[in-house]
């Protein structure tokens, strides 16, 4: 259990900066540390590194990328922000929104040119909100290769990284400063570290049913898409230093999981020309709204699911996501050659299906918008053969957090802030307001590597003041 310790106890070894996560937060946090000339160590509570980065598409949304001027891309900061706020309808926390809008084109460039990491951009398909196409991802477009890289760049730069970790309590002063933290090892043994700077990386607390259950009650008791281990440590500790918390509510669902495969299908089979029906063959909401409100818009449908459906053209733009092509290995998209071939797929009537395929045929014709508000103007049409994944909603990750300044820096309620405490990715409040129709595509990501690039460069600088 999360807890924060006041002894005077001795340490077993003192590091300058230390970290809790390795996920992208924490090891873009530890590259911009180590690169600020500071001594760290990461502590990770798993075997590997993986975290909520390894189960993302791997996306990190940016503005000004050289990426993007290799695809001839415009696109610039204060669109970007523009993008970000327009979701949020006003409510992302401005400090943060411009730290991260400013900084994301550098952090991907910082990573591309110094790291090796070989961003391209998703130059075939718009994701909702986005003015720009600006989503930058690696050749597989996962979180897996991602996070691979990211740790193969850390250990290149002497970053020594320590699994099997799991820090179960901080040591801190009375006045909030953090003097150290407690590790359990896998063999129940305990290592007390002190540190002059400390990184929460550690992501949120989607994890954590009673928090969710607090927080975000309409998804108490929906799947859980992220990684196990995000148990809101980084809240709870934040919380007992006196530390503020914003937008605890704002979270990032989705609505296209597969099921009962547990995969992610990427949202491009809907941005392309597909949509969603219920299990009785009807559309029933707008579905350019957003892969994040679809957790809920499916989640409300009889048995919580729905069933994403577009074609073989769609299906090629897809593939270039290895989510996509393990849920063709799994079995999860299905074939039809025909309309009544597709109802017979998902049993429902054949007449339905049809009535719902030529509604939807009409509507791009006639380039209209439809009763639920999606425009359907140059869309393309859907044509055989079809294809059909049974999905429904989960929540992803949390976007509340800890309250931080432009440095990543934690803050109270008044706005000073904690001693020597930063926090980057889940563990600090993110940019999409409190709704979950509030998050952008890449949000998550683009303040785990942002943030934890300011936060690591930082922590760096202030461990380096220290006597």
């Amino acid at each position: 259990m999360s807890r924060i310790l006041t002894d005077d106890l001795p340490f077993d070894l003192t590091v300058p900066v230390a970290i809790v996560g390795g996920g992208a937060a924490g090891l873009c946090a530890a590259l911009a540390a180590r690169e600020a000339g500071a001594d760290l160590v990461v502590f990770e509570r798993d075997a590997l590194p993986q975290g909520s980065t390894a189960l993302s598409a791997g996306l990190i949304p940016a503005a000004g990328t050289a990426a993007q001027r290799a695809a001839g891309i415009a696109d610039g900061v204060a669109a970007f922000a523009a993008d970000i706020q327009a979701k949020a309808h006003g409510a992302a926390d401005p400090v943060v929104m411009r730290a991260v809008t400013e900084g994301a084109g550098p952090a991907v460039d910082w990573l591309s040119e110094r790291h090796g990491l070989a961003f391209t951009v998703v130059a075939d398909f718009s994701y909702p909100g986005h003015s720009a196409r600006r989503m930058h991802g690696l050749a597989s477009r996962s979180g897996a290769e991602l996070i691979d890289r990211l740790r193969a760049a850390a250990e290149a730069a002497g970053v020594d990284i320590v699994t099997g970790a799991h820090v179960t309590a901080l040591v801190a002063t009375p006045a909030g400063r953090v003097r150290g933290l407690v590790v359990s090892r896998p063999d129940g043994s305990e290592e007390r570290i002190g540190c002059d700077a400390l990184v929460l990386a550690c992501n949120g607390y989607g994890g954590n049913r009673a928090l969710v259950a607090e927080h975000i009650p309409a998804l108490k008791d929906a799947l859980y898409f992220g990684h196990p281990g995000n148990q809101g440590d980084a809240v709870i500790w934040g919380r007992a230093l006196g530390a503020e918390l914003r937008q605890m509510s704002g979270h990032q669902g989705h609505g296209s999981v597969a099921h009962p495969h547990g995969i992610l299908v990427t949202w491009a089979v809907i941005m392309e020309g597909g949509f969603q029906i219920d299990a009785a063959g009807g559309r029933f909401w707008n579905e350019a709204s957003g892969y994040s409100e679809a957790a809920l818009a499916v989640l409300g449908r009889p048995g919580g699911i729905a069933f994403d459906i577009f074609d073989d053209r769609i299906a090629g733009i897809a593939r270039q996501f290895e989510d996509f092509r393990r849920a063709e290995a799994a079995g999860a998209v299905l074939q039809a050659e025909s309309s009544d071939e597709l109802a017979n797929r998902l049993s429902i009537p054949r007449q339905v299906i049809r009535a719902t395929l030529e509604s939807v045929a009409d509507l791009k014709r006639r380039r209209a918008t439809d009763g639920f508000g999606r425009d359907w103007a140059g869309v393309p049409d859907l044509a055989p053969p079809y294809r059909a994944v049974k999905v429904t909603g989960a929540l992803f990750h949390t976007q509340g957090g800890l309250a931080v300044d432009g440095s990543a820096r934690v803050l109270r309620p008044g706005g000073e802030a904690l001693p020597n405490l930063f926090a980057a990715g889940g563990a600090a409040v993110g940019v999409s307001g409190p709704e979950a129709s509030g998050y952008l595509s890449g949000n998550g990501l683009l303040t785990a590597v942002v943030l934890g690039r300011i936060a690591g460069g930082e922590a760096a600088r202030l461990a380096s003041a220290q006597p």
